[in-house]
């Protein structure tokens, strides 16, 4: 019996791990898959997340770790999860994403002789002032298995001389978790919750540094929002960190009452609002997949983007930080001007069935 510990740390990651922990029940006679939350991320909307919607077991451990800076989160992590890795001797540590947790368990695993899979290798925005940047890097330079969701990913990995025996294109365990919840993603209410129409609203989501710690740029963002929201209701589910600055520069005030604000939501309502919303503007990764798969208007309010396959087959339009040209993108959507897309190659909802049967299969060889 081999004994595979996955990793989780902030709210992405449940949605990735989710459909790998569902996976390996097929495997149960040789493999014994548990679940290490670090807690790098931790509320109550969390635990709902864990326990109601993605069908998880409790994570068998729990490192406390909370917030800090970044050197803090890390160290900490890394501190707690050796422990782990020490008393349990697993064969095998999964990771995913980018998070900070990713790149401390791997750094810790490499360490102790302990093999690592990163799904969701590859990915490069190519700039290094985003911390995910640097534990992608960090992460897939210490990896055994590189699991990856686009063939550019697996041209990166080659490119910074990643051996090729090590690189699997398997698909997108993203998708996996919306493809399974679809029919619980229906049954949501919060349409009705909002006062919304499908197709009449449009989606916000901003919490990157770039966008929300200056207060200028904030300002800035808060003119698009009341921009977009004269044009159209727009729902803004605002961020701890886009809500503390906000507050901090005496912003939240300006904010139109056209704007239907509420706290971050949870995975099955999102997904809800994502899939009938007539446009999404966003600064978000995980954001632009989701909208990509489901065939939803997209807007990426950044200069670059780790996942350019949602532009090039995609819905997704990468526009940059210049908001009067993320307000022109936008009104040009709603007169009509829609960018047709389709559905990556692979992703078809068994993407973790594919990275269980592999991960299997190396372990057992």
């Amino acid at each position: 019996m081999k004994k595979i510990i996955s990793v989780v740390g902030a709210r992405p990651n449940f949605m990735k791990v989710a459909p790998i922990h569902k996976a390996f029940q097929a495997y149960t006679d040789k493999v014994q898959h548990l679940i290490c939350h670090t807690g790098q991320h931790f509320d109550a909307k969390m635990s709902e997340v864990f326990f109601e919607q993605l069908e998880m077991p409790k994570p068998h451990f729990f490192l406390g770790i909370g917030g800090g800076s970044h050197a803090e989160q890390t160290a900490k992590i890394m501190i707690e999860f050796e422990k782990i890795v020490l008393s349990e001797k697993p064969d095998l540590v999964i990771v995913v994403g980018d998070v900070n947790s990713t790149m401390a368990c791997t750094v810790v695993t490499s360490k102790l002789g302990v093999k690592t899979a990163h799904v969701e290798a590859g990915l490069r925005s190519f700039d290094r002032e985003m911390p995910e940047e640097i534990n992608r890097l960090v992460t897939d330079v210490l990896a055994d298995y590189l699991f990856t969701t686009e063939e550019k990913a697996h041209q990166n990995l080659l490119r910074e001389g990643i051996s090729e025996d090590k690189i699997f294109f398997c698909g997108n365990v993203m998708i996996d978790s919306l493809v399974h919840f679809l029919p619980k993603i229906e049954k949501s209410s919060i349409l009705t919750q909002l006062g919304l129409e499908p197709g009449k609203f449009i989606l916000c989501t901003f919490h990157r540094p770039s966008n929300v710690d200056s207060q200028e740029s904030l300002t800035q963002l808060v003119g698009l929002l009341n921009s977009l929201g004269s044009e159209r209701k727009v729902v803004f589910p605002i961020h701890p960190r886009t809500s503390n600055n906000l507050k901090k520069f005496g912003l939240d005030s300006n904010l139109s009452a056209n704007l239907i604000l509420t706290e971050p939501i949870g995975y099955l309502d999102f997904l809800h609002l994502t899939k009938h919303a007539e446009l999404i503007v966003t600064d978000s990764g995980g954001v632009q997949e989701e909208s990509t798969w489901l065939g939803v208007q997209c807007i990426t309010v950044r200069d670059n983007t780790e996942r350019p396959i949602t532009v090039d087959v995609g819905t997704n339009q990468l526009i940059g930080t210049d908001l009067t040209k993320v307000l022109d993108a936008s009104l040009k959507i709603l007169q009509g001007y829609k960018k047709q897309g389709g559905i990556p190659y692979l992703w078809d909802g068994k993407a973790a069935e594919r990275i269980t049967e592999i991960v299997v299969n190396q372990l057992l060889r």
